[in-house]
């Protein structure tokens, strides 16, 4: 009886650790009492991904984004408006630099009026020496003297001719500038005060202009420019400078009564000019230690960069802006 039991307990495998499967572990094919039994196995089972190497990148690195390549049709973008090139420059030329808030229509007249500058500035400044240093010469020494006049004077007409052109593309362009308006604002009382106030800095400036061609045709006389055709040529050429500054400055009076911005900005252009020139007597008094110059330099530097200051807060101002 007790064998029996032994025998089948050994026979189905559940009685002793020695016939214990595990996982991994082949079971030896034995017959039962019910004949041959299917073998069945434990399934293995691979790893689904590999192993990840050491320096693997799942993604790749993050590049910007160009939806659009270069020189590739954007159908988003806006079309750039069609400018016309700079003129030509030529070794030793200035070359200024315009606004690039301008639109076409702007720039194509400032580029107008820049090209018209050069030949102005020619006729004035070959102008004015011949004519007057002419007109000395045929006086005082030879009548050869009145050939050099007319020959100035025809060079002084072209540059009358070529500033009636400039004035005549301001006058296209103040009327496509906004501040060459009347102003917005122009019922504050604000903007009425302050047009007010530039309006007396202009005149002030009229004033100071004049004095700065009383000065030179003064000082002449203490530099020997009337005993001399050349130097009173020259003379000449230095007063109508602050001269024509003072014209200038005049004729921004009216706009300004008006509450029209664009008469400030000439007033300060205008001003800085002085502003320039009152730093050289400033210095030259220093140099040779006169009070007078250095008194009068230096007050008219006072004067000049006050008014440049408040001409600039005055625009600002009369378009409506808050100082």
């Amino acid at each position: 009886m007790a064998d029996s039991r032994a025998a089948n307990t050994g026979d189905t495998g559940h009685g002793t650790g020695e016939n214990t499967m595990y996982p991994g572990q082949q079971q030896q094919q034995q017959p039962g009492p019910y004949g041959q039994q299917p073998q069945y196995q434990q399934p293995q089972y691979q790893q689904p991904y590999p192993p990840q190497q050491q320096g693997y990148q799942p993604y790749p690195p993050h590049q910007a984004a160009q939806p659009y390549p270069p020189h590739q049709y954007n159908p988003h973008q806006q079309p750039v408006p069609h400018q016309p090139p700079p003129p030509a420059q030529h070794v030793g030329e200035g070359r200024m630099r315009l606004d690039p808030n301008l639109t076409p229509d702007q720039r194509d007249l400032v580029l107008k009026i820049q090209a018209k500058a050069k030949p102005m500035a020619y006729g004035f400044v070959l102008g004015v020496p011949l004519l007057f240093g002419g007109a000395h010469y045929g006086f005082t020494h030879s009548p050869v003297g009145f050939a050099a006049a007319a020959a100035g004077l025809a060079l002084l007409a072209f540059g009358v001719f070529n500033l009636l052109r400039m004035q005549a593309l301001k006058r296209q362009l103040r009327l496509i500038t906004p501040d060459a308006w009347r102003s917005p604002a122009a019922h504050l009382p604000g903007a009425r005060k302050a047009a007010t106030q530039a309006a007396y800095l202009n005149i002030l400036l009229v004033l100071l202009s004049l004095a700065a061609t009383g000065y030179l045709l003064y000082k002449g006389a203490g530099w020997g420019a009337y005993g001399n055709s050349l130097g009173f040529g020259a003379l000449m050429l230095g007063a109508a400078l602050p001269f024509g500054m003072a014209l200038a400055a005049a004729t921004t009076v009216p706009q300004l009564l008006q509450v029209i911005p664009a008469g400030a900005k000439v007033g300060r252009s205008l001003y800085s000019i002085i502003f320039v020139l009152a730093t050289t007597v400033t210095g030259e008094g220093i140099k040779s230690v006169d009070p007078t110059a250095i008194a009068a330099g230096g007050s008219t530097l006072l004067i000049c960069g006050g008014a440049m200051a408040l001409l600039g807060k005055a625009a600002k101002r009369m378009r409506g802006e808050t100082v």
